[in-house]
């Protein structure tokens, strides 16, 4: 008998509603790299606390995604749970605890997203000191760097091998960091690293200068984006809404009316996971065809929305596509 695997599991099973939709957007996921066509995948939520690194890792080993754009949780969060993963607490009851119960996480050093909590001193304090490094250093260098640049200095300079608590095939920052995998990380401030940075610029320790800034970002995409779509497009994959995808789609009307580029592509394919339902003014919730009124897909680019936990189906997105 012909062992099973999940990509035949999904081809048999997934017929109708958000299953067929899930089916569809892998398929033509695939077609667009056949075709000699790039991928950005775009990160929200805790996509790396929920361990999305298991599959995210090996697409990136196996080129299947060429650029990321993530939020500054989900930069550090894979390096967290890197290195402090054995110290995390799982709380499967987390609907039912009460004002006093989540106080009593927080005294003990937990901060909760949803069933899972991150513990403060063996996560962030055990990056904390050997991040701080590597800003002094190249400040007093007169160096600048990106937010996921410094994090790729960090894990390649092995200081951070003594914490390891899972396989490191399984962290996918590590595997971008190996690839030199281009990133956007908008509003990188909103996350732990970004606060440590700030009080360390707060108390006159370092300057703000030494990080590159959100503008820089854009402007670093606007030219990778020009650059990439040259001879062939870039498909644009979202997991979960928010800054993370709002951020790096814009790229492409930028590019054509306020840059007046107007050879500029739109994206050549575009997927959404998400649960927000459509509302009104709910970016997140906003079906594929509004994005052509804002001139970022054109009326025939691929679209897909597949309406469901991200947790579930991202990794079966990815399954499918690395034929597991």
């Amino acid at each position: 008998m012909e062992k099973a695997n999940i990509r035949n599991f999904i081809s048999e099973h997934f017929k109708h509603f958000n299953a067929a939709a899930l089916i569809d957007a892998a398929q033509a996921y695939e077609d667009q790299l056949a075709g000699g066509n790039q991928m950005m995948i775009t990160l929200a939520g805790a996509m790396s606390t929920a361990e999305l690194g298991k599959s995210l890792a090996e697409m990136i080993r196996q080129d299947k995604v060429q650029i990321i754009s993530c939020t500054g949780a989900n930069l550090e969060e894979d390096v967290m749970n890197l290195v402090a993963h054995s110290h995390y607490k799982r709380i499967p009851g987390y609907r039912d605890l009460s004002p006093q119960e989540e106080r009593e996480l927080l005294d003990q050093g937990l901060n909760r997203v949803t069933d899972t909590c991150i513990p403060e001193e063996e996560a962030f304090r055990r990056l904390q000191k050997h991040i701080f490094e590597i800003w002094k250093e190249a400040e007093e260098k007169g160096e600048r760097y990106f937010p996921h640049e410094f994090l790729f200095k960090l894990l390649r300079s092995g200081v951070l091998e003594q914490y390891y608590e899972i396989d490191p095939k399984n962290s996918w920052m590590l595997a971008a960091a190996e690839k030199n995998l281009p990133m956007v990380v908008p509003g990188w401030e909103d996350s732990t690293l970004g606060n440590i940075f700030a009080s360390y610029c707060i108390k006159g320790e370092l300057q703000a200068s030494t990080m590159k800034s959100g503008i820089e970002y854009m402007m670093f995409l606007a030219d990778w984006y020009t650059e990439n779509t040259q001879n062939k497009g870039v498909g644009f994959f979202q997991i979960g809404g928010g800054i993370a995808g709002d951020f790096p789609i814009c790229v492409v009307p930028m590019l054509y009316q306020d840059l007046e580029r107007e050879e500029t592509p739109f994206w050549s394919y575009f997927c959404q996971i998400s649960d927000s339902t459509t509302s009104y003014g709910s970016y997140s919730g906003a079906v594929p065809n509004e994005k052509i009124t804002w001139g970022k897909l054109d009326a025939d680019t691929p679209k897909f929305i597949i309406e469901s936990d991200a947790t579930i189906v991202a990794p079966l997105v990815f399954a499918y596509l690395l034929d597991w």
